[in-house]
């Protein structure tokens, strides 16, 4: 079987890898087809879902596609990281799941309500070049306990444990 990841992200391949060791992991570069910040959560859900349907009708022959989007949500006026994992069936099954939530800096708000994306801000927050590629918002503020990589593996673990559930 493989699996066709909807990113070139080296976290979200890395959680893939992680969750289907023995499964053939290839990336896949495709569009969300949502904002470049998704935020909300539905606008991050329905990015994962696009990016896998993507992966798993480009080649629908005994495919798997999975999206993994990462965004913000807002609650009570103040905003959290949110991702958002989908996994395409060869059947054409859709699976869907998230994961982690923390909240973000106050200061954060304006600047991504205004189009900024996390990731660029993550950078200049963070003074690190590609924290969206390596431990990603959720490894800054949880001081290296998770990071990007983990917590998308999580969000494919879920989708993983539905997929074989239900199949």
């Amino acid at each position: 079987m493989n699996i066709l990841v909807g990113s070139m992200n080296p976290a979200k391949i890395k959680a893939a890898q992680d969750v289907f060791p023995s499964y053939s992991i290839t990336p896949k570069h495709v569009l969300s087809k949502v904002s470049p910040q998704p935020f909300s959560d539905e606008e991050t859900r329905e990015g994962a879902i696009n990016r896998a349907l993507q992966c798993a009708t480009s080649n629908p022959k005994n495919v798997i596609g999975i999206g993994l989007e990462g965004g913000v949500m807002d609650v009570d006026n103040q905003l959290y990281l949110s991702n958002w994992g989908a996994l395409v069936s060869p059947n054409g099954a859709i699976y869907t799941a998230s994961g982690a939530r923390i909240i973000l800096p106050q200061e954060f708000a304006e600047p991504l309500k205004n189009g900024m994306e996390l990731g660029d801000m993550m950078d200049r927050y963070a003074k690190k070049i590609g924290v969206r590629k390596k431990e990603g918002a959720i490894g800054i503020f949880t001081g290296g306990l998770i990071s990007r990589h983990e917590m998308f593996a999580h969000v494919v673990r879920l989708l993983r444990g539905q997929w074989e559930y239900w199949a």
